[in-house]
């Protein structure tokens, strides 16, 4: 008896140039976490930028919601080797986030409700490279996949994506978060295969 894992099919000749090395495209939106799904209801959530002066830049729901919106068509890429062309999102750019918010640091760590951290230089989250993301395909982001709430990083691996994220802290020296400190790559673009370390 032979088993393919979906992922693991071989090299097709009609390869679409938008899937980095090694992935495979999927039509569904796999649901892949490090721990239980947190329920946070806007009324409670709210998004830190944390700086090393000790300074907090806060933003409740309301605060998020009256900031400029974009709509962000982007692909996605898993570490777990799967990819999604064309997803649709809505959001708010880290870039107006980060426009009052003075730093000398070059990288941050993300943090999510549930505990779940990860790293990424602050180079890979400004201009139009990152966004926080409420809306998934039209509809309000379901938990399964982050809402209310989770950072969009689309030219990094996906995990790099913070579900439910809750805040960013600057950091001075690029540290390994939850998955990083289990052997993933401290940065992960998909079109250099950097999936381990």
């Amino acid at each position: 008896m032979s088993f393919i894992t979906r992922g693991f099919g071989g090299r097709s000749r009609d390869r679409d140039e938008r899937l980095p090395p090694g992935q495979t495209l999927v039509h569904d939106f796999p649901v892949l976490s490090a721990g239980p799904t947190p329920e946070v209801d806007t009324a409670d959530w709210a998004f830190t930028i944390h700086t090393e002066t000790g300074v907090d830049h806060r933003w409740t729901w309301d605060d998020l919601m009256a900031l400029p919106i974009e709509d962000v068509s982007t692909d996605i890429h898993c570490v777990t080797h799967w990819s999604k062309l064309g997803t649709s999102w809505r959001g708010i750019a880290l870039d107006t986030l980060f426009a009052d918010v003075e730093t000398g640091y070059d990288y941050t760590m993300a943090h999510s409700y549930g505990g779940y951290t990860t790293n990424v230089p602050l180079d890979d989250l400004l201009d139009g490279k990152a966004w926080v993301a409420f809306e998934f395909d039209g509809e309000p982001l379901p938990a399964e996949h982050g809402g209310p709430a989770r950072l969009i990083v689309p030219h990094l691996y996906f995990w790099k994506s913070a579900k439910w994220v809750r805040g960013l802290d600057m950091i001075e020296r690029d540290e390994p978060g939850f998955w990083e400190q289990n052997g993933y790559h401290l940065r992960g673009d998909p079109w250099k295969e950097e999936r381990y370390w």
